[in-house]
């Protein structure tokens, strides 16, 4: 009797570290995103306050507000890195159900190519057929996030043990039911993990598009690099920061939430 009390408390223990954990975590994540809503809005009120010991400006203003950048920004990297976990998914499920290495092979290899190709190209290529826009830009990012993500969704489900098949076979399961009730759902922790990964590309190479007139927190960056503008180029390059560590965060605690589910 003794010994189960103490394992029921050595559990709730280990529970409450782990409560204590995931808060700490979401603190954290609180954090930057108050951070980012702080640098949104009162950039520009801060800079006034600070300007005498600021080194002299160029006189540029900036035609949009931050604000505006921001959901520019969010726009283009949510609608790329979507499309491409949602190709991704496709190519990964084909691979995982056919069981054929050399489709694997074939789909890692192409996946693998579109991620070396510098974004910059991709972007100046694109041009031409895409126009001027947030077309190139969200093309490169596209490009960008597919490796990581169908490389995690093999992976994923590549590391299920056959003994849940076999278990989800004696069920009287069909493939299908247990791609969609056994395999994805026990992929899901690997497969975050690489869409964690091309979110946080995403973010950061969003910037690049802003040469060819794409929104978003690149068009600061890219006016103070043209100026000589420390100042602007923070304006633009802080958030950027912030917003890809606050996605990082996010998905690391669902990740983790994914996992002990």
């Amino acid at each position: 009797m003794k010994a189960i009390e103490v394992i029921q408390g050595r559990q709730w223990v280990t529970g409450m570290r782990g409560l204590k954990q995931q808060r700490r975590k979401w603190v954290s994540a609180l954090i930057y995103f108050l951070l980012f809503f702080v640098w949104i809005y009162f950039f520009d009120d801060a800079v006034q306050v600070l300007s005498p010991w600021l080194p002299k400006r160029a006189a540029v203003q900036m035609r949009t507000p931050l604000h505006v950048l921001a959901w520019q920004h969010f726009f283009i990297v949510v609608v790329a890195t979507g499309l491409a976990v949602l190709t991704s998914l496709v190519l990964g499920s084909l691979v995982h159900l056919s069981r054929s290495s050399e489709l694997k092979s074939l789909v890692l290899s192409a996946s693998a190519i579109g991620e070396t190709i510098p974004s910059a190209a991709v972007i100046a290529l694109a041009v031409p057929v895409l126009g001027y826009g947030n077309l190139p830009s969200m093309l490169a990012l596209y490009l960008y996030a597919i490796l990581p993500v169908v490389r995690n969704v093999i992976v994923g489900m590549e590391t299920i043990a056959p003994s849940v098949r076999e278990a989800g076979t004696g069920m009287g399961m069909t493939k299908l039911q247990q791609f969609i009730q056994l395999d994805i759902p026990l992929a899901a922790p690997i497969i975050l993990t690489g869409i964690r990964t091309a979110l946080v590309i995403n973010v950061s190479v969003a910037t690049i598009g802003a040469t060819v007139g794409a929104g978003g927190f690149g068009v600061p960056i890219i006016a103070g690099i043209r100026v000589y503008d420390p100042v602007m180029v923070l304006q633009g390059a802080v958030p950027v920061i912030v917003m890809a560590m606050f996605a990082d965060k996010l998905l690391r605690i669902h990740t983790s939430e994914e996992a002990l589910s």
